[in-house]
């Protein structure tokens, strides 16, 4: 047990290394610029061995960037809980563990090197597309190849497809906000507190409407 927990950690200080080397030379270079060659060779590691890690070169950026919302919903469904109450407990937990541990500097780099390539732009449309599809799936409650959802396609009702379109809207627009205030040089703390309220305030819209606004400027 012991020597497979050390090569757990192993890999997975392999596979963080990989990702930091990366995402510094693409940051440094741009990303159509640099090679995966280029990137095996800086992170002292076969070509074989990167690829074993990340299957293609978008996902040296996009990897880690999907939130697994279907999850986080059948695992409320497990406990009684409505699929919105289920998610907006996890992002006010999220809020709440802070961001103290955060690289703010490798975030800020993501940001910048995927904003830069038409090529990982598209690449994190179709990660938000999936993510969309198998939200949509838990929603309906539709069982998919593991049991926690239906796979990518099979979204369910047209209900639960534009519940998911709208949920996921919602905690794109909350990232994209936190993002442009850290980028805005607002401390990480604020940066944090900021986001609890922005949770509240787009699940209130997502379960109230418009007619939450309404009632508090009334």
């Amino acid at each position: 047990m012991m020597m497979a927990g050390l090569r757990e950690r192993k890999k997975e200080q392999t596979r963080r290394r990989i990702a930091e080397v990366a995402l510094r030379l693409f940051d440094e270079r741009g990303y159509d610029a640099v090679t995966v060659n280029e990137v095996a060779e800086a992170a002292g590691v076969a070509k074989v061995t990167l690829f074993s890690y990340f299957p293609t070169k978008e996902c040296l950026v996009t990897d880690g960037v999907k939130d697994d919302l279907a999850a986080v919903v059948a695992a409320g469904r497990r406990d009684g809980r409505a699929p919105l109450d289920a998610l907006r407990a996890h992002f006010l937990s999220m809020a709440a563990q802070g961001t103290g541990e955060m690289d703010v500097e490798a975030l800020l780099a993501k940001v910048r090197v995927i904003a830069s390539s038409p090529a990982l732009i598209g690449a994190l449309q179709a990660v938000r597309m999936s993510e969309r599809h198998e939200l949509a799936a838990a929603l309906a409650g539709a069982p998919g190849p593991d049991g926690e959802g239906a796979a990518p396609g099979d979204g369910g009702d047209l209900a639960a497809q534009l519940m998911a379109a709208q949920i996921t809207a919602v905690i794109g627009t909350l990232q994209e906000a936190f993002f442009q205030r850290v980028a805005g040089g607002a401390g990480l703390e604020e940066a944090g507190r900021r986001l609890a309220d922005d949770v509240e305030l787009g699940f209130a819209l997502l379960e109230h409407g418009f007619s939450h606004i309404k009632g508090e400027n009334s």
